[in-house]
């Protein structure tokens, strides 16, 4: 894991990468981003992350969620219902505002990750 100075552009680019690597359909969760960053307890600079991108970069940000699996945004919001929305295009079950992590969570089960048959 590489070690970077939270406010250094550099963690931003590294999460904003991470972002970018969640595959369609699955989905991670704040605090798993930012250890895949090499940021572990970091969960809040990877929601600044998002906040700043938003005007500009293209992150997907509705694959990203509370450790729990709920979205982020309180209920019934413009942007509740767009992260839903777009999950459920990407195929990804939300339920009450969850999503199933062991379902849809990104390489949650590396069994299924190392043996599973590929995607077609």
């Amino acid at each position: 894991m590489m070690s970077v100075d939270d406010d250094a552009p550099d963690a931003q680019s590294v999460i904003a990468d991470v972002i970018r690597a969640i595959p369609r359909g699955c989905v991670a969760s704040y605090g798993e981003i930012a250890a895949r960053a090499g940021l572990p307890g970091r969960a809040r600079l990877v929601g600044k992350v998002l906040r700043d991108a938003r005007a500009g970069a293209r992150l997907p940000w509705h694959r990203v969620l509370r450790a729990d699996g709920r979205i982020a945004f309180e209920p019934r919001t413009a942007p509740f219902r767009e992260q839903q929305r777009r999950l459920a295009a990407e195929g990804v079950v939300v339920v009450k505002g969850r999503v199933d992590l062991a379902r849809h969570g990104w390489q949650r089960d590396l069994d299924a990750e190392l043996w599973a048959p590929p995607p077609f």
